[in-house]
């Protein structure tokens, strides 16, 4: 069957959300719910001498107070740790008098009330024997790891040294903290033999991990995530509180519900690592680029796992002769760092798009102009062909809707009616193109009733639509006869939902599925189906219903896959496969008006074109964009967690105080898309863009803010004193 244009249908699940019948985890009711409140450490390293419970035992409702000494048989195992393969998380609160970083939990407060259960936790006294910490990269404590993850393709030393067009730049990244609207908790019940964990995430498999935690059989937990309040990679695998309200609920064999306060997940859950970048990039008189050098140090804990691959992207981006890159962590006293939205990508895009626009400075070229002179076909890294690559007419077609030849290259030549200076900028992205296995049960009934167990994640980026999109093209489907079950593993082995997979997982999966559905039923009734419903054909074979089960493998994996799969091991293809080298590309347009006097920016405008494959549904995929377009003005502006060097913690730990942006932020914010399927990636044609949509956006409007007032500010966010 051939893939339709896209579709402009509402979103799936919108009556759900609107009616508030979609419930999340912590909505789920149960009778005899208990409610759980941690007590964060308030010191950033050291031991734990004594907690006194004394006075919180006598608050009315408390039914126990657990401490480490209740919790030391938790174990940390691969499975428990975070995302991506990598070690992630390891480090388990409350397993010893110890502590690793401020605010992780020392106590936990279970009781009737959420009141009682506050009091209790804020009634906890707890001493410590404090040890020197350092809380930031640039503190003096803060230990540096050797140069990793080394990229190099020819001598870009020598290309550098002998070029006549150089830049040199630094440019810093800040702290960042992702702040979902629905904030990370815990339900655990323990029923019928099963310890069900409801749990927003992005990843229902963690609970296989906690069953590894807690010394149990994985099959005896289930992890259930029907719907999230956003994740954006925050809700990847196990939180710090996770396997300390499973326990509590297996041990007093009663549901226990924890919400961390927001205040909280400041210091307990991942963020976005502070990073430093130095860009060195070289081009011949024409343009041609002859060098790119990118080297880059990243924050991190003193324990555990999070990989710094700034450099991955940017030297796929452009016609690179010679590349060279190197990647450092410096280990710090805080939590562990995490994916966030783009995570390296978001920092390397801004350094080296930016660097770029003063590349195009030196040589007295326009930058839409010098990108499209360095576009490429190949991987300068492999050398392997790109599967699909239409960025150059991304900036074209970006060029066009935003009337980029208006713009001057003098910074501040362009002035508003009421004085407002004017810049114009441009920048752009990529994101690896990536799958995850699926396995898919679907079920059709003579009644037009469908249903669908597959592995995924809704998180509002609208997965659900994706996959009823797929369902409806092959099988003339009724939407509002379609039950999707997503996000529990009691219905499918449930993979990761990240790194822009999501819907190049799912997709694949759902169709797949019902093109099996259709040749059982075209050998039930002896003859090819015609165009009518396929449930009306079904119907004249006298058979209730008809059930296929299929699992889709991506593209260069095996069943290995399947089987990671099914133990709860994140797995993933991408970007590099055998033949060709697969990517989202994207260009964003920026047009700011800077206030002279007060130095206020406001982004004016934004036109952003995305080369993402086949879009699945134009409403879901324009709401993509607008939120990363949303996230990248937020970054470029608003966005930054301040670290007490003194006390270790995160000082604007509230959305008071962690400015992000607001409806009176945000103005025009045009969307297109190059809408050429990537069939050789899979059937559905599909490439991600939740991630890509954010990538470049920074850097545009940071260009921008260059154009208007002449002024080069390398660190993030462009604050008004950096204009004055």
């Amino acid at each position: 069957m051939t893939l339709n244009r896209t579709a402009d249908r509402p979103r799936i699940d919108a009556h759900e959300k609107v009616l508030g019948r979609a419930l999340y985890a912590a909505d789920q009711p149960f009778p005899g719910l208990l409610h759980a409140m941690t007590v964060p450490a308030m010191i950033a390293k050291g031991q734990i001498l004594s907690i006194d419970i004394v006075a919180a035992r006598n608050v009315a409702g408390v039914v126990r107070i657990f401490t480490h000494e209740d919790f030391s048989q938790i174990r940390t195992t691969p499975a428990a740790r975070g995302a991506y393969g990598q070690p992630g998380k390891g480090h388990q609160p409350m397993t010893a008098p110890l502590v690793r970083h401020r605010g992780e939990p020392v106590a936990l407060v279970v009781a009737e009330t959420l009141e009682a259960a506050i009091e209790a936790a804020e009634a906890v006294t707890v001493r410590y024997a404090q040890e020197t910490f350092s809380a930031r990269m640039e503190d003096d404590g803060a230990s540096p790891e050797p140069e990793a993850s080394l990229h190099v393709s020819g001598d870009a030393g020598a290309a550098l040294a002998g070029a006549t067009h150089v830049v040199d730049v630094e440019y810093w990244h800040p702290q960042q903290h992702h702040n979902p609207i629905e904030m990370i908790s815990t339900t655990a019940v323990f029923q019928d033999g099963i310890l069900q964990i409801y749990e927003g995430t992005q990843a229902a498999a963690f609970a296989g991990g906690l069953a590894g935690m807690m010394g149990l059989e994985p099959q005896i937990l289930r992890g259930i995530s029907p719907y999230i309040g956003g994740g954006f990679g925050q809700k990847n695998g196990a939180q710090e509180q996770s396997v300390l309200v499973a326990s509590a609920a297996l041990i007093l064999r009663r549901p226990v519900k924890l919400v961390m306060p927001r205040g909280q997940l400041f210091h307990t859950a991942s963020y976005r690592p502070r990073s430093r970048h130095r860009v060195q990039l070289a081009a011949d008189g024409s343009g041609n680029l002859l060098a790119g050098i990118y080297e880059t140090e990243q924050q991190h804990s003193r324990y555990d796992g999070f990989g710094c691959e700034h450099g991955v992207n940017p030297p796929r981006m452009y016609n690179y002769q010679t590349w060279s890159g190197s990647d450092r962590i410096i280990r710090v006293d805080t939590q562990t760092p995490g994916h966030q939205r783009a995570p390296h990508e978001q920092a390397s895009s801004y350094a080296t798009e930016c660097a770029f626009d003063e590349l195009a400075e030196t040589l007295g070229m326009d930058p839409v102009a010098l990108r499209l002179a360095n576009d490429a076909q190949r991987d300068p890294l492999t050398g392997k062909r790109f599967s699909s690559r239409h960025l150059a007419e991304c900036l074209r077609r970006g060029a066009d809707l935003f009337d980029w030849d208006r713009r001057m290259a003098q910074p501040g030549a362009m002035r508003a009616e009421n004085g407002d200076l004017i810049g114009l900028g441009v920048a752009c992205g990529n994101y690896k193109a990536s799958m995850s296995p699926s396995v898919t049960t679907l079920r059709l009934s003579a009644s037009g009733r469908c249903e669908i167990a597959t592995s995924g994640h809704e998180m509002g980026q609208g997965i659900r639509s994706v996959i009823a999109e797929e369902l409806i093209d092959v099988l003339g489907l009724d939407p509002d006869k379609l039950e999707i079950r997503i996000g529990d593993t009691g219905h499918a082995p449930q993979h990761l939902t990240a790194g822009s997979w999501g819907a190049a997982s799912a997709a694949p999966a759902a169709r797949a599925a019902a093109l099996k559905l259709r040749e059982e039923l075209s050998r039930l009734t002896g003859s090819p189906l015609s165009q009518e419903p396929v449930h009306v054909q079904m119907a004249r074979t006298r058979r209730p219903s008809l059930e296929v089960s299929i699992e889709t493998v991506p593209l260069s994996k095996d069943q290995q896959s399947i089987d990671q799969l099914r133990r709860g091991i994140p797995t993933t293809s991408g970007p590099e496969y055998p033949d060709f080298v697969a990517f989202s590309w994207i260009a964003h347009f920026a047009e700011v008006h800077v206030e002279p006097s007060t130095g206020r920016v406001r982004v004016r405008r934004v036109v952003s074109v995305a080369d993402c494959g086949r879009i699945m549904n134009r409403r879901t995929a324009e709401s993509q964009v607008r939120g990363g377009v949303v996230w990248g003005i937020g970054a470029a502006l608003r966005e930054a967690g301040e670290t007490d060097p003194r006390y270790g913690g995160v000082l604007n730990n509230d959305l008071a105080e962690y400015v992000v942006p607001v409806n009176a932020d945000i103005d025009t914010i045009d969307v297109d898309f190059i809408e050429e399927p990537a069939t050789r990636l899979n059937i559905s044609g599909v490439k991600g863009l939740g991630e890509v949509a954010m990538v470049g956006a920074s850097a545009a409007i940071v260009n921008a803010v260059y154009n208007a007032t002449g002024r080069r500010i390398r660190h993030l966010p462009i604050r008004v004193e950096d204009l004055l």
